[in-house]
Parts: structure tokens; C-alpha cells; sequence
């Protein structure tokens, strides 16, 4: 043997220890990096838990939804922070129960200020310090503009950007309210300077024709209000005047929400990014586009479904083309519980239970307002055709998301938010990661309704809450048929000690 030959063994072998020690702490800490998928967030509207199939709808096909549960996991006791819509979005975005403070704590009108202060830590200001591309599209309805309301005519600001987005494009606040427009980023889209947009809640203005004044004028009658200015052949909330070209036509509003959002994941798809989709379907009017005209039984209502479950699976189909569908996190859910008749004439009567066996209907303090359909798919991560039975609610998307990507949480922020990552992860949980929960219809004062385990108290009557309180367990009673609370006095003297210092928490 050649000794002077040793050495140089002696330095290869030293290398490939070095190199094999090297890659097994690469590994190990790759393996305790937070990880980064990319997120997209579909935020049905009005949506009940009984309005998709893998919740028991019968009488319309959700197909693309479906497939979603089939692939990813399903929950059964997922809740909106609210009943309705602006507080649950803010309290979605933010961390913090809505009826915490007066601005946004109820549904806002179309020219309200920006609800939510641009120094809040909020989900999409998160993700982007982790690295994320934000984006958002579809339904806003936070307030726009500083404290006296948008510009509409010029820069309208603050808005999503200052909260955090990249991008965005959305109405300002519903279907159903003036003024009837997109936004993109900062500036109304197609605004003719000529003819610039006035908008009033207070009175008319304008010349513009009324529902009230022009029922034959209308292709969508009203049931109740909602007869104020006609735009598309639909009476609005509200009056507004000018911006004519810049109007929207409602039957095409999916599709255009639809082409907004492909776009924003073909231009992020390189690096990790958050699509907030916030569908303006199923919310009224309920006008969808004429190709899904008759497709259920159940009027525009039920056609409107099968519209959503369209986006849903058009999403589903450009993610896969990208070739990011696996490393995303999906998820579909609503922004409170469905309504059948909520102002206008487009729906038909019949056995469809949009809440399923839940009592209530949007608006209430009971499982119907505010329990809804949650599905999340990221394969590898979140076991395929499984269930999550644990309490989880969107107030915990910020807390999550956090824990998801590694970014802290600044002191004081997201005050409600629960990191609920192992139940969204099918991972064994020996003890709940939220016990409590308070629901919210609107306003700060009242009435309230808190879940604590099996147990849930509601509260009735006006703002001073006047009203005996309900008391059920929702464990045996999930349709909240027997009140409890003259059997078991201290189990609500318990609740509404527990709710009372929820509220002290903070405002």
C-alpha cells in the first residue's frame, strides 16, 4: 500500500462527512420552517350550510365544491363571526370580533368610510411579511375613503391596498347597494371624467328612475325595499346619479370576478401568494348569467349556485395548469348562513333547506346564521374525504395563517384569532383549540349569543337585552328545538359570566 496516498483518502472521506452532515441539518431545517403554500381563500356569500351537495343539498349540484371535500376536509362546526356580512369580513381580516367597536360592527352602506383603521395588522398585511402576493377580488363592503367616505371621482383611498393588498378589484359594497361599480386599486373603472358618480343615502339626487316611481321598468321585482335607483333593470339600495359607462351589468359580474382572479394567480403563481375571492354569489340581486338560466328548480337562487360552483372549479382548473395546485391551501366557505327571500323576487318555494336541519336564517343568533359550510384541500397536508368536527371560526384565519408562515403577531392585534392549524391539518388534538365562541348579528350593544363546549346561550331582546335568555346543548340539540335555560339556571348564570368577560377582554 501507498502511504503517501492516505491523506488525500483521509480528506475525501472527511468531505463527504461534512457533506452528509451538512444536507441532514439542511434537512432538519428545512423540515422546522413554517411552511409556505400558496393560499386562496373563497368567500362564498349567503351561502348556507345546507346549499352545496356535501352538506345534503339534493335539489342542485355543486360538483366543483364537492370534489373539494372529497380531496381535502370537511368541517362540521365551522362559524362566521357574524350573521351577516360586513362584520364577519372585518373580523375575518382582522382578527378581532366586530361588536368590539362601532365602526364596521353592522352591515355599512355603500359610501361608509373604511372600517378598519390602515395601522391594524390584518391577514393580507401578514402574509405579505412572510413573503406573500396579495390579492382581492370580488365583494369589499368595509367602508371606503377617510372619515367622510370615498372620493368617488378621484382616488379613492384608503382602501384594500392600505390594508395590506397587493391588488385589488371589487365593488364597494353589495349588489344590492349603490353605487353599481368596480374598483380597481384606487380608481372606479371606466369613470368618464364627463360624467362623474354621485351617490346618497340620505334622499334622492338626480334624475335617475326609482323602483318606487318605475316598477315597469324592472326585470327583478322587489319583495321589500330595494326600490330605490334602477340600474340593470334592478332597483338598488341607495340613489346614486352619473357614471353611466362605468355601471355594471349584473349577469356578468361572476365572470368578470372570475377572469380578475385567474389573472392575479397568473401573474403571482411564481412565489407564494393569497387570493381573497369573495364572490358576490349568492348574495341578491341573484341575476346570474343566462347560460345557467333553468339549470335547478329553485329560481335564480338555486342558478346562482350553480354559477358559484362554476368559479370554484375554474379556480380549481388554472391552479392545476400552473401546476400549483398541490402546494396550495383551498378554501371554500361563506360569510354567514343562507336566506331564501332577501328582497327580491328570485327564488322559487320549495323543499330545499339552504340551512339544512339548523334553526335561522341569515341575520340570527341561532346555528343558521352563522354555522356554515368550511372545506380546505392541500394534499400531503390535509388528509383527503376526512372530517373536522373541532369548533373553528373565521376569526381564527389570521392566527392561523401566522402560525402557517411564521410571522408573529404584533401585541394587541388579531385579539380573537386562535391558531386552529392542527384541525385544519386533520392532525389528533387532545384538547380543544377553542372552547369559546361569540356570535354577532350587528352593532356593539347586543344581543350576542356564546358557545362554550356543548353549550350555547342567546341572548333576546333589543340593546338593552330585556329578553329571557336561551340556553342549548348543541352536542344533543344541534337544531336548537329545546330551550333549557328554566331547567339549568346555572349553566346560564355560567355563560353569561363567561360572555360578560369576553366582552371585557377589550374594544
Amino acid at each position: 500500500m501507498n502511504h503517501t496516498r492516505l491523506p488525500r483518502y483521509a480528506c475525501l472521506l472527511l468531505s463527504l462527512l461534512v457533506a452528509c452532515s451538512n444536507l441532514r441539518a439542511s434537512a432538519a431545517e428545512s423540515s422546522s420552517k413554517p411552511q409556505t403554500p400558496n393560499i386562496v381563500l373563497i368567500l362564498s356569500d349567503d351561502v348556507g350550510y345546507g346549499d352545496v351537495g356535501c352538506y345534503g343539498a339534493t335539489l342542485v349540484k355543486t360538483p366543483n365544491i364537492d370534489r373539494l371535500a372529497k380531496e381535502g376536509r370537511k368541517f362540521t362546526d365551522a362559524h362566521s363571526p357574524a350573521s351577516t356580512c360586513t362584520p364577519t369580513r372585518r373580523a375575518l381580516l382582522t382578527g378581532r370580533y366586530s361588536w368590539r367597536q362601532e365602526p364596521g360592527s353592522t352591515i355599512a352602506p355603500g359610501d361608509a368610510p373604511l372600517s378598519i383603521p390602515p395601522s391594524t395588522t390584518t391577514l393580507p398585511s401578514l402574509l405579505k411579511q412572510a413573503g406573500y402576493t396579495t390579492g382581492a377580488v370580488g365583494k369589499w363592503h368595509l367602508g371606503l375613503g377617510g372619515e367622510n367616505g370615498p372620493d368617488w371621482n378621484g382616488e379613492i383611498k384608503p382602501g384594500p391596498l392600505e390594508l395590506g393588498f397587493d391588488y385589488a378589484f371589487f365593488m364597494p359594497a353589495t349588489g344590492d347597494r349603490v353605487p353599481c361599480v368596480y374598483i380597481e386599486d384606487h380608481r372606479i373603472v371606466g369613470l368618464d371624467p364627463n360624467d362623474p358618480i354621485k351617490v346618497s343615502y340620505r334622499g334622492k339626487i338626480g334624475n335617475d328612475p326609482t323602483g318606487a316611481d318605475h316598477p315597469e321598468m324592472l326585470k327583478l321585482k322587489p319583495t321589500q325595499g330595494h326600490d330605490a335607483t334602477i340600474v340593470n333593470g334592478v332597483s338598488r339600495i341607495g340613489f346614486m346619479t352619473g357614471g353611466q359607462k362605468a355601471r355594471w351589468v349584473d349577469e356578468d359580474m361572476a365572470d368578470t370576478y372570475t377572469k380578475k382572479a385567474l389573472g392575479f394567480i397568473e401573474r403571482s403563481h411564481q412565489k407564494p401568494f393569497f387570493l381573497y375571492l369573495a364572490t358576490h354569489n349568492i348574495h341578491v340581486p341573484r341575476v346570474p348569467n343566462s347560460r345557467y338560466d333553468d339549470k335547478t328548480t329553485l329560481g335564480k337562487r338555486g342558478d346562482s349556485i350553480v354559477e358559484l360552483d362554476d368559479i370554484v372549479g375554474k379556480v380549481y382548473a388554472k391552479l392545476a395548469e400552473l401546476n400549483v395546485l398541490d402546494n396550495t391551501l383551498l378554501i371554500f366557505t361563506s360569510d354567514n348562513g343562507g336566506i331564501i327571500d332577501d328582497g327580491y323576487h328570485d327564488f322559487v318555494k320549495s323543499e330545499h333547506k339552504c340551512n339544512g336541519d339548523l334553526r335561522g336564517f341569515k341575520g340570527s343568533l341561532f346555528e343558521g346564521g352563522h354555522r356554515l359550510p368550511f372545506i380546505a384541500r392541500w394534499p400531503g397536508k390535509i388528509p383527503a374525504g376526512s372530517e373536522g368536527h373541532e369548533l373553528i371560526t373565521h376569526v381564527d384565519f389570521v392566527a392561523t395563517c401566522a402560525a402557517l408562515t411564521g410571522v408573529k403577531i404584533p401585541d394587541g392585534m388579531a385579539l380573537d384569532s386562535i391558531n386552529v392549524l392542527p384541525a385544519l391539518l386533520g392532525q389528533k388534538i387532545e384538547h380543544p383549540l377553542r372552547e369559546t365562541f361569540v356570535a354577532h348579528n350587528g352593532g356593539t350593544k347586543g344581543p350576542l349569543a356564546i358557545r362554550h363546549g356543548d353549550w350555547k346561550l342567546v341572548q333576546t331582546g333589543g340593546k338593552n337585552r330585556d329578553g329571557q335568555p336561551l340556553l342549548f346543548n348543541l352536542t344533543k340539540d344541534p337544531a336548537e328545538a329545546t330551550n333549557l335555560a328554566k331547567e339549568k339556571p346555572e349553566k346560564v348564570a355560567e355563560l353569561q359570566d363567561l360572555l360578560t368577560r369576553e366582552m371585557a377582554k377589550g374594544k
